[in-house]
């Protein structure tokens, strides 16, 4: 008789990762850096349509990155304002980190923000517009 395969379904069996019961392993979730993490998981998560939006593991894993990324480069940034500056070291490494991120938000299509709306006026709406008020219109 073969054996039955596992049944992953009961939280018992599934990380708590997994489960949502956990942001980080083994992480305390009130620091100021666990708190952002969490805010960016959100916002990014908000950005591909929510968390009901069906997102896949693929796509949750891409957005932890991405949270990971931009946590850690926002340290680096307060390291180089303390410091007045940067060593040629951390730059290089903050630039590949800040590469990275944006190839991240590319593939999830995050880096697409705000599209702008046509808000020009057909031609013949506003000419109706412009009849209809008595406006002279110089045309030259």
């Amino acid at each position: 008789m073969g054996k039955r395969p596992l049944e992953l379904s009961h939280s018992k069996f599934r990380s708590a990762l997994t489960t949502g019961r956990s942001l980080l392993a083994d992480i305390d979730g009130r620091s100021s850096t666990a708190r952002r993490f969490r805010d960016l998981l959100a916002l990014y998560t908000a950005d591909l349509g929510g968390p009901d939006a069906g997102l896949s593991e693929g796509q949750l894993a891409l957005v932890r990155r991405a949270a990971t990324l931009t946590t850690e480069l926002e340290r680096m940034e307060a390291k180089f304002a303390q410091n007045e500056g940067a060593k040629i070291v951390e730059l290089e490494a903050y630039q590949r980190a800040t590469n990275t991120l944006r190839r991240l938000l590319e593939s999830l299509t995050i880096h697409r923000g705000r599209i702008a709306r046509n808000v020009t006026e057909p031609i013949d709406q506003y000419i109706k517009r412009v009849r209809d008020h008595d406006v002279e219109v110089d045309v030259e």
